[in-house]
């Protein structure tokens, strides 16, 4: 579904026709009733050591507030540790954590994995480049991963489980789709016991950057197309949409939304988020 989705946007890009697009984006579905259970009390939560150790390496900030990954300098050693990283992820049991600890496992599997589809076919112009056949589009639903002895791709950790079972819109700047459109990359590995505190600024970070929202001299609203993709996530309406923007954001940028009523256009940049070597890795 995905992929038609990814198909229809190209073609309908250059009329931003966002109404159709939203037709076609994934919809919040529990692919299984065994992904909702979760541990009354916190369990033993995966060593996310060695995936700090990746994202300090290769983890960049530009001059722009943007985070970036650089790609042409990993290491096929710090590859090696990478996909050492993802088969132990595998091999838990997410049932066994609790709630905030499994969301911090899902963010931290789909990221990793993303960053190594990424590597497998590097270099490419975007993700939507890694896909089967001519108009193939992204590699969200290959299930390549087996999460406790069960099959799942990109697509599945984020609609089929994060989406309906953490019914949070803040997951979306989180899960990071190597996209420069997307939110930051995280620096570091995501944690239960700072959980609440990091999605929040995420969530700040990007409402107050451009790839969030944008407003023109003349008052006109550009806002990411996550947040009409995913517009039940935020409400279902575009009315709810505008309503928490506003009710986030700084008092400078509330008073814009205000002023304009409405959302004029909806933009994303699908080109890779990739860094160049010359860009300094993020301070830790």
């Amino acid at each position: 579904m995905l992929r038609l989705f990814l198909v229809l946007s190209a073609i309908l890009a250059i009329t931003a026709c966002m109404p159709i697009e939203r037709l076609f984006a994934p919809k919040a579905d529990l692919m299984s009733d065994r992904w909702s259970r979760v541990a009354g009390t916190p369990g033993t939560a995966p060593d996310y050591g060695a995936f700090d150790a990746f994202l300090a390496t290769y983890h960049a900030d530009t001059p722009n507030g943007m985070t970036r990954v650089r790609y042409a300098n990993v290491t096929e050693a710090d590859e090696a540790a990478l996909l050492t990283f993802l088969a132990q992820m595998q091999r838990v049991d997410p049932a066994t954590l609790d709630r905030d600890q499994q969301l911090a496992f899902w963010i931290n599997l789909y990221n990793a994995q993303t960053i190594r589809v990424i590597l497998d076919h590097y270099p490419v112009d975007s993700i939507r480049d890694i896909g089967d056949g001519l108009l193939g589009l992204g590699p969200w639903s290959y299930a390549d991963l087996r999460v406790n002895g069960t099959a799942l791709s990109l697509n599945d950790i984020e609609h089929g489980i994060v989406r309906p079972v953490f019914d949070d819109p803040r997951i979306h700047y989180a899960l990071n789709c190597a996209a420069a459109g997307c939110p930051n990359l995280a620096a570091k590995a995501w944690r239960a016991s700072t959980l609440e505190d990091d999605l929040n600024a995420a969530e700040h970070a990007y409402i107050h950057d451009p790839r969030g929202i944008t407003i023109a001299d003349d008052g006109a609203v550009t806002v990411s197309k996550i947040f009409g993709w995913f517009r039940e996530d935020f409400g279902g309406t575009e009315a709810s949409v505008l309503a928490y923007l506003m009710d986030r954001a700084n008092p400078d940028l509330r008073a814009a939304l205000e002023a304009r009523g409405q959302i004029d256009r909806y933009a994303y940049d699908w080109s890779l988020n990739d860094a160049p070597a010359t860009v300094a890795q993020v301070a830790e």
